[in-house]
């Protein structure tokens, strides 16, 4: 599974991308998790407010940092 945190550096970017690496560890999930910062690959992946998470190519939420549960749900499905 490829779980992107598609953001400009913001401090919601980066507590996104912590919450989704900590649940990763925590919860054992078979995942590589990438920070995206290009501007291009956001655009293309119809990001127009950030933070962006997308899995396998799935974009799941935009300019919100979701809540554990409903992360996990996306990386279980």
């Amino acid at each position: 599974m490829v779980i992107k945190i598609l953001g400009s550096g913001c401090a919601k970017c980066k507590n996104l991308d912590r919450k989704v690496r900590e649940l990763v560890e925590k919860q054992n999930i078979n995942a590589e998790v990438l920070y995206v910062t290009d501007i291009n690959e956001m655009i293309e992946a119809g990001i127009m407010m950030t933070p962006g998470l997308s899995v396998n190519g799935v974009v799941k939420s935009i300019g919100i940092i979701p809540k554990e549960e409903q992360l996990l749900k996306w990386f279980t499905e």
